[in-house]
């Protein structure tokens, strides 16, 4: 591996470790915001920090068409893809969340031969392979309900996958035109419109509850460091690295979430944990010698 390779795989890691510690905070949040107004604050957190790091820079070049590109990619991956998570995860539940969402990667590497041209290589179908069957003893399937009364909450959720791994494929595409930064921030844009329309309509149907500081700094800490750094970051690893390679690194999720629940929430570390742990790092490992 190269040391972009490496700081790739690295930013992927981290942008997923984040997103994995983002539950507990988000629990507290979502007590007193709704969903979709959180969404629009932590965009729009997430636009403004990135916007002045753009301004400080001092280079605003970013054509007519490059604005319009990334702003459309945005408003697949924070307009569409986030509303159908919001959607399914109110009508489905958390553990089939969890486990209809991994098929993230899968998706990926079904989207990426066609949009970028990538290979579909026998490493990268194997890494996939082995990290997937980790995540499975990760978040462990038996706790999964597919009643037909979930039916449109788990299709919600797979149009979530489907539409995220979209969105982070259309991604390496925009970076090999435009600046990463100044897209990415762009592409915050793209999910407001939405999220605006919905977060207006929860806030005159349900309200708000008391916001306290420490609601406060919840937003804070998802807007700036669960939007703003780690979307970047995300985007980082999809432009530094194969598509079917990234994709891989969003199987660290549930293993951050699991950690943090057993380190805050005394829920317990089973030997099934540690052995899809143990099998996803393989899977990266093995997917990232291609690159």
């Amino acid at each position: 591996m190269n040391k972009h390779s490496i700081i790739g795989l690295s930013a992927g890691l981290i942008a997923a470790s984040i997103w994995g510690g983002m539950y507990v905070v988000s629990k507290v949040v979502l007590e007193v915001i709704p969903p979709f107004t959180l969404l629009t604050l932590r965009l729009a957190l997430g636009v403004l920090v990135l916007g002045v790091i753009v301004a400080l820079r001092g280079k605003m070049d970013f054509s007519r068409e490059q604005f319009r590109i990334s702003f459309l990619v945005g408003f697949v991956g924070y307009g569409i893809s986030l509303g159908f998570q919001f959607v399914g995860t109110k009508l489905s539940t958390a553990s089939n969340g969890a486990l209809v969402t991994s098929a993230t990667p899968a998706f990926v590497l079904l989207f990426a031969p066609f949009l970028l041209g990538e290979k579909t290589t026998v490493r990268r179908v194997a890494a996939l392979v082995i990290s997937s069957l980790g995540v499975l003893a990760v978040i462990d399937p038996r706790t999964a309900e597919f009643s037909p009364s979930l039916f449109w909450g788990n299709t919600s959720l797979i149009a979530a996958a489907l539409t995220w791994a979209l969105y982070s494929v259309l991604v390496r595409k925009v970076s090999q035109t435009a600046d990463l930064l100044k897209s990415s921030a762009v592409m915050l844009m793209g999910g407001l419109p939405t999220s605006v329309l919905f977060g207006l309509f929860e806030l005159r149907s349900q309200g708000m509850g008391t916001v306290t500081p420490g609601v406060i700094g919840g937003v804070l800490f998802i807007g700036v460091v669960s939007t703003a750094i780690a979307m970047f970051l995300w985007n980082y690893a999809f432009a530094e690295l194969p598509a079917a390679v990234a994709s891989l690194t969003f199987f660290a999720q549930p293993v951050v979430g699991t950690l943090l629940g057993w380190f805050f929430l005394a829920e317990k570390i089973t030997p099934l944990f540690l052995t899809g742990g143990m099998l996803i790092g393989i899977g990266i490992l093995i997917s990232a010698k291609e690159t």
